[in-house]
């Protein structure tokens, strides 16, 4: 069994603008990683992500970029949680443009081992993803930080 998990969300700007909101370190910092993001998201990086709720900074590995497409990290999963000997789970961020002129988001994670600690590490990250899209989406379309002040 694969575990994994998987969140969508549709998001009324171009899919460009909503790709570069993750991809650009100062872009992701105003809505996501709360301490703050560093490295431009490209083929072959490592940059980092800092959030005020886990605080310390997460090396991120950038596997893929397809502009204003895909997005494919791995980055370490809650210790003895992924299913990886490297302990790294595999996230792939997909922006899909919508006849509406919106941006359909969908992101996906999977390598979680099929034990309760995999189990419950998945689950955390379904909630952190889905607080991500609706960060995003409050982000781009009204100007406010929705994560502010909400884990310090």
């Amino acid at each position: 069994m694969d575990v994994k998990l998987k969140v969508s969300g549709r998001i009324a700007k171009p899919v460009h603008e909503v790709f570069e909101a993750v991809a650009d370190p100062a872009k992701l910092s105003g809505f996501f990683t709360t301490g703050g993001a560093k490295g431009r998201l490209t083929t072959g990086a490592t940059v980092t992500w800092d959030f005020a709720d886990f605080p310390g900074a997460f090396p991120v590995q950038v596997v893929e970029v397809v502009d204003d497409k895909r997005i494919v990290l791995r980055w370490g999963a809650a210790e003895g949680a992924g299913a990886d000997p490297s302990g790294d789970t595999t996230v792939t961020m997909s922006f899909e443009p919508l006849e509406d002129g919106r941006t359909l988001v969908t992101i996906t994670e999977a390598g979680w081992m099929e034990t309760q600690q995999g189990l419950d590490a998945c689950i955390g990250n379904t909630e952190g993803w889905t607080g991500m899209l609706c960060a995003m989406k409050v982000y781009l379309e009204h100007g406010l930080n929705l994560r502010d002040g909400f884990y310090k």
